[in-house]
């Protein structure tokens, strides 16, 4: 998802971000979306909504990312639990961009492992620090986004801390690396060779997402309907 155009000078980091955003959705052509916490018009949910539901009707442009990681760390021969974590790790920035990883946890704690939830959470402060042993560098489009003089809060140092001196490390820098940011404008990537991967580590309320009264429904509810007006 790396911009192929310089930052304006003097542009905030939030306005990149979104300068980035529209980059991104202009290259993605018709299969683009507008991300649901824009408050624009959304489609309807099914009564009891899955998470393959809100792939296709709600995580937006992010779910062509998260698709393209997942299919990334497939074809690297990831272990299974990692292509799941890649497959949902970018969503929680439909919640909100900020602390995306902590959000993305939030979201699905309650329906997986206690490695994914780890692992999606994590990825977030370790995408901050480079990791030579990994051949993973400190991404470009962060000195765009953030400035060249840039040092992480004290926060993501200790998430990073953290996670280095913890065993589910390894699970969290696959992710990293699986992290797909050279966005390939021109790819459509499908969401059918991991239905079955959800099936296996997803935790699908009878219920639906949303109505299951789990810590995390009112998120999945704020998704279901984004302009609900209290």
């Amino acid at each position: 998802m790396e911009s192929r155009e310089s930052g304006s000078a003097g542009e905030s980091p939030a306005a990149a971000a979104e300068r980035l955003e529209e980059e991104q959705i202009r290259r993605l052509g018709p299969l683009a979306t507008v991300e649901v916490t824009t408050g624009a018009h959304v489609a309807p949910m099914p009564a009891k909504p899955t998470l393959v539901d809100f792939f296709e009707r709600r995580f937006g442009t992010v779910a062509n990312h998260c698709l393209q990681s997942a299919q990334r760390a497939l074809d690297n021969g990831a272990k299974e639990e990692t292509i799941f974590a890649c497959l949902i790790h970018d969503t929680g920035m439909t919640v909100r961009r900020p602390d995306h990883g902590f959000w993305a946890e939030a979201l699905f704690r309650p329906y997986v492992s206690e490695r994914v939830a780890f692992t999606i959470r994590h990825h977030q402060s370790l995408r901050f620090f480079a990791a030579p042993d990994y051949g993973y560098e400190y991404p470009a489009i962060y000195v765009e986004l953030f400035g060249p003089d840039y040092v992480p809060e004290p926060y993501i140092r200790a998430e990073y801390e953290h996670a280095r001196n913890h065993p589910w490390y390894e699970d969290a820098m696959q992710l990293v690396v699986n992290d797909d940011y050279s966005f390939d404008p021109e790819a459509r990537p499908s969401l059918d060779p991991f239905i079955d991967v959800i099936g296996r580590h997803f935790k699908q309320p009878p219920e639906g997402l949303g109505w299951d009264a789990s810590p995390s429904s009112f998120m999945w509810r704020t998704l279901i309907d984004p302009n609900r007006p209290l």
